[in-house]
């Protein structure tokens, strides 16, 4: 039962990350290879915070966001005036140079090494031990990006968003700062990540560079293909197949190793036949095909 709940806390954090980075990709339409190094920056700052200064969960969440929001203007800031596959490339440039930033500054991050003892969430008197705490936790989580994403989606600044997404140029024709809403849409996502990675190093404990690579970026961004983009369910979806049924080769006797390379080919296998006969996902509405 613990393995079953330690599986479904994991989709509950990647569900986060799908739903945070469907509101970049399916809402306004650009595809980002940095979401694992936002990811990364909630889980550093978190732990760095917990570890070295003693602060509580909340305050390296609070923490994790903020500076998530500060690198995100940095790099939204020249890499949004870019588009299509020029944008994909500078957010890939960004992925691998935080990459190397979390695995060779030794005197912060320990390196390779990672950062071991990151105390569990302790929220107003409420210790977050068992399996059963941190899956109520991480569903609380996941709610609350949903509801962002989906207020967001739904206002006047989400309508401009998907005018973007539609037709930039006409959507600057019509007076509207195509610039300023793009950041800040990249700025909720990345601070959304940003939770999702500091609830990920409390839970597992320990935290090193490996879990935030270009891999990463690219389980995330298959989750929102194929649980389907622009959808209020799609990225909840996509999670949990990518998370969950991978796991069912665990079941049937299988060697780790063998198992974990077929994850990888079950991974791509099914990111191709979802792009090449239903290019909107499972039950999305934006369609990739275009």
């Amino acid at each position: 039962m613990e393995y079953l709940t330690h599986i479904m806390i994991l989709a509950m954090i990647y569900a986060i990350l799908a739903i945070s980075l469907d509101l970049l990709v399916g809402r306004t339409g650009f595809l980002s290879i940095a979401h694992a190094a936002f990811y990364g920056l909630g889980a550093y700052t978190s732990a760095l915070l917990a570890v070295k200064c003693g602060a509580g969960f909340l305050v390296g969440v609070l923490a994790g966001m903020g500076f998530a929001c500060v690198v995100s203007f940095v790099v939204s800031l020249p890499s949004l005036r870019l588009h299509d596959d020029y944008f994909v490339i500078a957010t890939f440039g960004f992925q691998m140079i935080l990459f190397s930033i979390f695995n060779n500054w030794m005197n912060l991050t320990r390196g390779p090494l990672g950062i071991p003892g990151i105390p569990h969430p302790a929220i107003f008197g409420w210790q977050v031990n068992s399996h059963w705490d941190f899956l109520l936790l991480a569903g609380i989580f996941a709610a609350f990006a949903y509801f962002v994403v989906h207020r967001i989606s739904s206002s006047p600044f989400g309508r401009v968003l998907h005018a973007i997404r539609e037709d930039e140029v006409f959507a600057k024709a019509l007076g509207k700062n195509t610039l300023r809403f793009k950041v800040t849409a990249f700025a909720v996502s990345a601070a959304l990540a940003a939770t999702a990675g500091s609830l990920y190093a409390h839970y597992i404990s320990y935290i090193d560079p490996t879990s935030f690579t270009v891999m990463e970026s690219i389980l995330v961004i298959s989750m929102v293909i194929i649980g389907g983009a622009d959808s209020a369910w799609g990225p909840l979806i996509g999670a949990v197949v990518l998370v969950a049924l991978p796991e069912a080769l665990r079941l049937v006797g299988m060697p780790s190793s063998v198992a974990a390379n077929l994850r990888q080919i079950f991974y791509g296998a099914l990111l191709v036949v979802m792009m090449m006969f239903r290019s909107r996902g499972l039950v999305g509405r934006y369609s990739f095909g275009r």
